[in-house]
């Protein structure tokens, strides 16, 4: 049966009770500042075309696009004696990959269109255990919102990452916009569904933070209990890299700038992960509309033709030491696309219900990429 989406709202009838619960609302940590403007105005439509600020953009805002940072010249200045050394580029830790390597995009809640793209990809069997043996899977983030399946997909996935690795082959898992979203507390996308789903989610121990989640909506607390920096489901979502570099290719939510490289791939990821884990500040990096989660750079032709994105796209890849890169975020409405001569892959195909998108999957194989689509017969798994 279908659930009913119910709205909730938080009534403040006087100036100066408005005043002073703010107040001591800034004594909690961010999170919580983050989540008090967005639960005043459910129900939770819209459309994330940005990154939540504070307070989170209004649902109608209009979609943003986004623009590529400003490729400096090159320097063709003479080296004098008194320039410094170049810095040594930051760490990357590079997965090995296998001959046949799987990426599969925004899944969004929807369990049975990433079950059959699994299937397409033959990843998995009849009985939807692993059947990829060596192979290895990367998903590109988004696994929540939008979709009622959200626990559902989370259990099966990290189930399905045992046997793999069981296997000998391996699931690299992404974080998308929308893990961060929920872990900082927008919930703008969230369904009726997946709010009951978390429902039964236990308050956190310590006592200020289970009080400041008394403050809001019975229906959201279990969610924002279980995504909040700590949290149960928080903790899952650290194990999620920001950016992966599996074999020759470099996997991405958004897209990878040349300032990410700079910054260190794997301080980034790091970060990233110890927030979930902990809190505190959120990584001034991730919080853009440039991050590497919520970048579209590559993902729209219009940005790549007028912010000169191929180039960008090439020095970052240069920087990285890839061949190429694929990226989620933005529905591709024809199926999976490819730009700047087969340099950036982008598989966000809207495969969920919500979008109504067809499931496929990108296959790299000895160097070759392949669209797997459900107009192709299952691609057997090999030994």
């Amino acid at each position: 049966m279908k659930r009913m989406l119910k709205t909730f709202s938080l009534q403040i009838p006087r100036a100066d009770a408005g005043l002073k619960f703010s107040m001591e609302f800034a004594l909690v940590p961010d999170f919580y500042a983050r989540i008090f403007p967005f639960l005043l105005v459910f129900p939770l439509v819209g459309c994330d075309q940005r990154p939540p600020v504070t307070p989170p953009p209004s649902p109608n805002s209009a979609p943003a696009s986004s623009t590529a940072p400003a490729v400096s010249k090159k320097d063709t200045s003479p080296l004098d004696s008194n320039t410094a050394p170049v810095a040594t580029p930051p760490k990357i830790t590079r997965h090995p990959g296998s001959e046949r390597i799987i990426a599969i995009g925004d899944v969004h809640g929807d369990l049975d269109a990433f079950k059959r793209a699994l299937t397409l990809a033959g990843l998995i069997d009849t009985q939807d255990r692993w059947s990829g043996g060596k192979q290895v899977l990367v998903q590109t983030g988004d696994l929540l919102d939008r979709g009622d399946d959200e626990i559902e997909i989370m259990a099966f996935l990290y189930t399905l990452r045992e046997q793999a690795r069981s296997a000998g082959g391996d699931i690299v898992l992404l974080l998308g916009n929308h893990e961060t979203m929920n872990a900082r507390g927008d919930l703008r996308y969230v369904t009726p569904g997946g709010f009951e789903d978390f429902a039964q989610i236990a308050l956190p121990e310590d006592p200020a933070r289970a009080k400041a989640l008394e403050r809001f909506p019975e229906q959201a607390r279990g969610r924002l209990a279980a995504f909040m920096p700590g949290g149960p489901y928080a903790q899952k979502l650290a194990t999620h890299k920001a950016i992966a570099v599996v074999g020759d290719s470099v996997f991405v939510h958004g897209g990878v700038l040349p300032k990410h490289v700079d910054y260190g791939i794997d301080k980034l990821n790091e970060e990233v992960s110890a927030w979930l884990l902990t809190g505190g500040a959120f990584p001034t990096i991730m919080s853009s509309q440039d991050s590497p989660l919520w970048v579209r750079l590559y993902s729209q032709d219009e940005n790549l033709d007028r912010n000169g994105g191929c180039e960008v796209l090439e020095k970052t890849l240069d920087k990285i030491g890839a061949e190429r890169m694929v990226v989620g975020h933005t529905p591709q409405v024809n199926g999976i696309t490819s730009a700047c001569d087969g340099k950036v892959w982008r598989i966000d195909v809207g495969m969920a219900a919500h979008y109504g998108g067809e499931p496929a999957a990108l296959e790299i194989q000895r160097g070759q990429v392949r669209v797997l689509s459900t107009a192709q017969e299952a691609v057997p798994a090999q030994k």
